[in-house]
């Protein structure tokens, strides 16, 4: 029964640099995606 739990969890980062390394890629992420909503904003209009 444990391991029907453990497939629920999804696997969280376990150190601090893991933890840090996934916040930044889910910001650059977050940031390009920005990034192209700008420039087709841009290439709209122009």
């Amino acid at each position: 029964m444990s391991d029907k739990n453990d497939r629920k969890k999804p696997k969280a980062p376990e150190t601090r640099e893991d933890r840090l390394k996934a916040a930044l890629k889910a910001n650059m992420q977050k940031r390009k995606a920005q990034a192209r909503a700008r420039s087709d904003k841009n290439d709209k209009a122009g």
